[in-house]
């Protein structure tokens, strides 16, 4: 999440428009403050879907408008997160010590169509041995949530076992 927050979904943040958000939270949070509670942030899916949306959110929206994963405390099903949210995750970057779990496997599991699919390929790509990368075909991010039948716990189980 620090990296969507910091460059947006697919890496497509300018500078500038990170500097704008930055500054904006920035002036954000003196305003949380003197009126002593957090504003939040727009609902972050649609009640509805129209049709025109990027195939991820109709993906999040398959499964945490219905209920498939719908919770009524979930902010992904009808929360909100503050205003100022991304503000930490934005200075956070993740990904800038992963060398450094070696030599501690890793095992990476995604979707083949997954639109956070070049997360993992990219911590794959800049994480040292030993690590080991299972795609699952046909699968998208949220299809990891509940598709018990398609997640690889024999995979997971002898990482597991191997590694433990």
């Amino acid at each position: 999440m620090s990296r969507v927050m910091a460059k947006g979904y697919f890496d497509s943040m300018t500078a500038e428009e990170r500097s704008g958000a930055l500054a904006q939270m920035g002036e954000q949070r003196w305003e949380d403050a003197a009126k002593g509670e957090p504003t939040l942030a727009p609902q972050g899916l649609p009640s509805e879907l129209n049709g025109d949306e990027p195939e991820f959110v109709a993906n999040y929206f398959d499964f945490y408008k219905t209920p498939r994963g719908f919770h009524p405390r979930s902010i992904n099903s009808n929360g909100q997160w503050t205003a100022t949210t991304a503000l930490s995750f934005m200075n956070m970057p993740l990904l800038t010590y992963i060398d450094e779990i070696a030599p501690r496997p890793i095992l990476l599991i995604a979707g083949e169509n997954a639109h956070s699919k070049y997360f993992t390929d990219d911590v794959y790509n800049a994480a040292a041995e030993p690590k080991d990368k299972v795609i699952l075909d046909g699968m998208v991010h949220v299809d990891l949530y509940d598709q018990l039948d398609k997640i690889p716990f024999d995979k997971i189980d002898g990482f597991f076992a191997d590694n433990l």
